[in-house]
């Protein structure tokens, strides 16, 4: 028999511990609190049970099946950077940082590793495309961070949701890699109600001011601008649309030639700059040299005219399967996937709460890159209802 008393002792000392190595700003066990209460665990902190729930869900397994930039690449070259290593790099990335500062690793990770969970299949490219949609059946404009506090709340556990806590929600909500932030300063206030207001907002296609609750949310938000800037640059060279030798000078200078080498720059001008301090920065160089990068890559892979020429299959497929999906729904084409392989494991609470065309968009943001390309191949062959 496991003497129970004495593993709680044991554990609670562990955690005792990894508190007094916490700093005046970091997150707090204590402060964590859920929309639905449960019971202690002494074995985790309520952001560790967080953590599991998401590392050992649906969603998180289909990471590695979604493109991060370079759509249909993962047919032919298995090492092309997909969102289940993007989401392990800014999960390192961050708890690198987070330790350093005297931050809740616990909840950077927890955060770290559902920031992406609703993004779309072909990564930013579907996200657009699936927007389009959105917009065009009256449902708001679609945005992944958004969807990925969908998926937690709502979707997984058949509709049940996860029941997170807040401060792992707000930072799955509130990172936004593409925004550049020289220094990062915690909305420590924030409430529920902001986070629906948010989503309001945004779904009306307009901007606003967002900033993480906590340390930790900044830490995962920075983070993940460090993860894919360089690694999107060997991905652009592994993919032969970029040179070596075209990368702007001045900032490969300052910031590294490698990925791994800009990582380093990176982060350590985030320790250096926030050690001690109740805000996540950049030094003004760095900072200024790292939105140099993101400009090159913006002109020079992202509106590159190969990945341009996979957006036009995107926007149309994506076109073609939503109105497609509606269609089975309106019909009660039970045959359609949409049934069996979603809405037939959903409770009556998620089936009552949302439109059909917020089923599909779920629908279809859960899918992998593979998934939709097999379901656009068997609406567009014959015989498919024989």
């Amino acid at each position: 028999m496991i003497n129970s008393e004495k593993l709680k002792v044991i554990l609670q000392k562990k955690r005792q511990d990894q508190v007094s190595h916490l700093n005046e700003y970091a997150a707090r066990e204590e402060q964590a609190h859920r929309m639905k209460a449960e019971g202690d665990d002494y074995m985790r902190s309520p952001f560790a049970i967080d953590r599991d729930r998401i590392l050992y869900s649906g969603a998180y397994r289909r990471y590695q099946g979604k493109t991060q930039v370079f759509s249909f690449t993962n047919m032919f070259d298995e090492e092309m950077t997909n969102r289940s290593l993007h989401t392990t790099y800014v999960s390192q990335i961050a708890r690198t940082i987070g330790a350093n500062l005297g931050l809740n690793t616990e909840l950077i990770e927890a955060i770290a590793l559902g920031h992406d969970l609703g993004h779309t299949p072909f990564g930013h490219d579907g996200e657009v495309a699936l927007s389009a949609c959105c917009q065009k059946y009256g449902i708001g404009h679609f945005h992944h961070n958004i969807q990925s506090l969908n998926v937690v709340d709502y979707i997984t556990k058949r509709g049940g949701g996860m029941n997170l806590t807040f401060q792992v929600r707000d930072g799955i909500i509130s990172h936004d890699g593409e925004v550049h932030n020289a220094r990062l300063i915690p909305d420590w206030d924030k409430t529920e109600a902001e986070i629906k207001e948010y989503i309001k907002t945004k779904k009306k296609g307009e901007k606003a001011t967002w900033m993480p609750a906590t340390m930790e949310g900044c830490v995962v938000r920075i983070s993940d601008t460090i993860a894919y800037i360089g690694q999107d640059i060997e991905d652009a060279i592994r993919y032969k649309i970029l040179d070596p030798q075209d990368l702007p000078i001045e900032s490969t200078n300052y910031l590294g030639k490698t990925n791994g080498a800009i990582i380093n720059s990176l982060v350590q001008s985030v320790i250096l700059n926030s050690y001690g301090q109740n805000y996540v920065a950049f030094d003004e160089e760095t900072s200024q040299q790292l939105l140099n990068l993101k400009k090159f890559n913006y002109q020079r892979i992202y509106t590159n005219q190969h990945v341009k020429n996979t957006k036009v299959i995107i926007n149309k497929s994506m076109s073609l399967m939503f109105d497609q999906y509606m269609e089975d729904l309106l019909e009660k084409r039970l045959n359609s996937k949409i049934y069996p392989q979603f809405l037939n494991h959903k409770n009556s609470k998620y089936i009552d709460k949302f439109s059909d065309a917020e089923k599909v968009r779920d629908f279809i943001s859960t899918m992998t890159d593979r998934y939709f390309n097999e379901e656009v191949k068997h609406y567009l062959l014959p015989g498919r209802y024989m």
